[in-house]
């Protein structure tokens, strides 16, 4: 009876595989980049929006890469300090003098609404400040970046149904004419552990034109350095991207749509027609509610990987990773025991039962209990390949993926565990109640 248990467990996992290989929109391939673009008549204006939170540590070397940033039309850069104790804002300021480029403003809004999550309340105070002070080009007689005017100034609105709100800031770089620009056509949404190329900007908004997109969003490749960085971070890309495969996030009219919310360019009038980020404020998991609020109102989405964008956060240790699953592993289930105790049944079919089969099948000698496990498994390794050459990991590391798996079902388990003990979706000291709780 066991037996004949282990065989169908086995025989399901490999449909299961056969299944995702071919009939997922090929998630597991690695070729899907910005797509096909050419340089615009006209430069959109565009302005960089950057939360960041006691990100001292990482913004020297984030920061820099957007302050130079060679972009050919109108572009600013305001970093919203969400409440940081780390001496975040300074440091931004600091570094703004440092490297001169892009003009900057940091905007310390206060603690997040009721209702609000803290990245999404900074981005609303960013979102904010941009629109109601569009930035003309900086005069040629003094260099972007140089400190024109110091003080704090209220931002008490924006146009056309975005969020108003009131926050202080202190602004590095020549300041905008009163009523000289409505606010950039664009919004770059990057985290404040991102780092960009210099050509970053240019390439999204040359890819956004071209294609005529309302939301352009490239992940991030992530740092992997540390064993336990090797052993996790690629399977996180690739298990997200199994979730919400790009080449089906890419097809007009589908239904899935996410978005990886490290770099996100957004057109303005986009995120006006969809009341983001308003409507999206109790996310967790904002950058996927992102999309499905642009794509719900009508716009255009495209996601792929990025080459020249990197993420500088480091995970050493396995806690490390650990905390950066858990926090929102459950709330992607939408906190519902029955998705919960489904995912944890599917990971154990799909990535835990084909090496157990082979093994079973093995040592009770049942070859077809044993071929099918191994052809389960050998499929799961073999579309796990081009996320390790992606981020150039040796091929040795693919048998390994049942046992990450089973890593991120026990985080999975955890998130909710934490959930139910009133320290659900935790991220530097805030703890984010479930929504319709909130």
């Amino acid at each position: 009876m066991g037996l004949l248990l282990a065989a169908c467990a086995a025989y399901a996992s490999l449909a299961a595989w056969v299944w995702l290989t071919f009939a997922q929109g090929m998630f597991w391939r690695t070729d899907v980049r910005l797509p096909p673009r050419s340089d615009p008549a006209r430069w959109p204006s565009v302005a960089i929006v950057v939360p960041a939170r006691d990100e001292a540590g990482v913004l020297p070397r984030s920061l820099p890469s957007l302050l130079a940033q060679d972009y050919p039309g109108p572009a600013e850069i305001v970093l919203v300090d969400d409440g940081s104790t780390d001496g975040t804002a300074d440091l931004a300021r600091r570094l703004a003098d440092a490297h001169p480029g892009l003009p900057l403003t940091v905007l310390s809004p206060g603690d997040p609404a009721p209702g609000w999550t803290g990245k999404l309340w900074a981005l609303r105070h960013g979102i904010a400040h941009a629109r109601a002070h569009g930035r003309a080009p900086a005069p040629a007689a003094r260099p972007a970046g140089t400190i024109a005017e110091a003080g704090t100034e209220a931002t008490t609105g924006t146009e056309a149904g975005t969020a108003t709100g009131a926050g202080t800031g202190t602004e590095v770089g020549p300041r905008p004419r009163h009523g000289a620009a409505t606010g950039p056509e664009y919004l770059l949404l990057t985290d404040a552990d991102i780092a960009h190329a210099p050509d970053s900007l240019r390439e999204l908004v040359a890819a956004a034109t071209s294609a005529d997109l309302d939301l352009v969003s490239q992940m991030a490749r992530l740092r992997v350095a540390s064993p336990w960085e090797r052993l996790v971070v690629p399977a996180f890309v690739y298990f997200f991207a199994q979730l919400y495969p790009f080449r089906r996030v890419n097809r007009p009219g589908s239904r899935t749509a996410a978005a990886a919310g490290g770099c996100v360019l957004l057109r303005t009038a986009a995120a006006v027609a969809a009341g983001v980020p308003d409507s999206i404020r109790q996310a967790v998991i904002d950058d996927v509610s992102l999309a499905r609020a642009v794509r719900r109102s009508g716009g255009r989405i495209w996601l792929g990987l990025a080459e020249r964008v990197d993420s500088v956060r480091p995970y050493p240790a396995l806690a490390d990773l650990w905390r950066m699953v858990s926090r929102s592993a459950y709330a992607q289930l939408r906190h519902q025991p029955l998705l919960l105790a489904g995912t944890v049944a599917g990971l154990v079919l799909v990535y835990l039962v084909p090496p157990i089969a082979l093994l079973a099948g093995l040592t009770a000698g049942r070859p077809a209990l044993a071929w099918a496990g191994g052809l389960a498994w050998l499929l799961m390794a073999g579309t796990y390949l081009p996320m390790l050459r992606h981020y150039r990991q040796p091929a040795a590391l693919a048998p390994l993926l049942p046992f990450t798996a089973l890593l991120y079902l026990l985080m999975t388990v955890d998130s909710a565990v934490r959930h139910y003990r009133g320290r659900g979706a935790a991220w530097k000291g805030r703890t984010y109640a479930r929504p319709d709780d909130a």
